[in-house]
């Protein structure tokens, strides 16, 4: 069942936990960023003293390697994926959120082969003992969720792309969309231009997708600023990874 859902304002959050924040990407066809390059390989300019353990490389599917940041037990997975001008910090916050709620998670710091990166993470994951796998991208992370799900093997259980362009840097969400069985949930802010657009046209494609929904919420953030400004959309994306767990 497809769903369309306007999410009313919420108040910003003050003293609620921090996903990192993000800014914007620009043009969806641009080059990332410098800017999310990783400081160091243990951690990456953001990680304390303790995080540092988790801090892992891992095989992308053409065998490269990939860092990331690992934490969680469980038999769900979750593999996050960040925009092109930040780096897997504006990730760790959540993770380490979803961990203390159960899941296995990876958060990828891209070297820019997002969707081999997806996949290897996936596989990291099963091998660990992930028997479901659920996908989250901000961005130019969402999209290539959304391609990556067309190709990893088992399928994935979920998707969830936060402000995803259909196409970027090569990535064809749009075209993977149109495919996918599995859930999927698309989540865009209604002044966020181009981005916007893009998450309406990607629900019109979904057309195959089980519990498909779109949520469009007010104001012009991005990517993991909309789930740093307003707290009850991470809530509400919580509830949907819940249900495929």
């Amino acid at each position: 069942m497809r769903q369309r859902v306007l999410a009313a304002a919420v108040l910003m959050c003050a003293g609620a936990l921090t996903l990192g924040g993000c800014g914007d990407d620009g043009d969806p066809a641009g080059a990332d960023a410098t800017a999310g390059a990783s400081p160091t390989a243990t951690d990456f300019g953001c990680l304390s003293a303790g995080q540092t353990a988790k801090s892992i490389t891992f095989k992308d599917a053409a065998g490269n390697d990939v860092a990331g940041y690992e934490t969680g037990t469980g038999k769900t997975g979750v593999v996050l994926s960040h925009q092109s001008n930040n780096n897997v910090c504006s990730w760790v916050a959540g993770a380490d959120e979803l961990a203390g709620n159960g899941y296995r998670v990876l958060a990828v710091d891209s070297n820019g082969s997002e969707v081999p990166e997806i996949q290897g993470a996936a596989e990291r994951l099963r091998k660990e003992g992930a028997q479901k796998v659920l996908l989250m991208g901000s961005s130019k992370g969402g999209t290539a969720s959304l391609a990556a799900a067309a190709k990893v093997k088992p399928p994935v259980a979920a998707v969830v792309s936060l402000s995803g362009p259909g196409f970027y840097d090569g990535m064809d969400a749009a075209g993977a969309i149109a495919g996918l069985t599995m859930p999927v949930l698309l989540v865009a802010a209604q002044d966020d231009g181009q981005f916007a657009s893009d998450a309406h046209e990607l629900d019109k494609l979904a057309r195959k997708s089980k519990d498909e929904k779109l949520v469009i919420v007010s104001g012009g953030a991005h990517g993991n600023d909309i789930l740093q400004q307003q707290p009850a959309v991470w809530d509400q994306v919580k509830a949907y990874l819940g249900r495929y767990r």
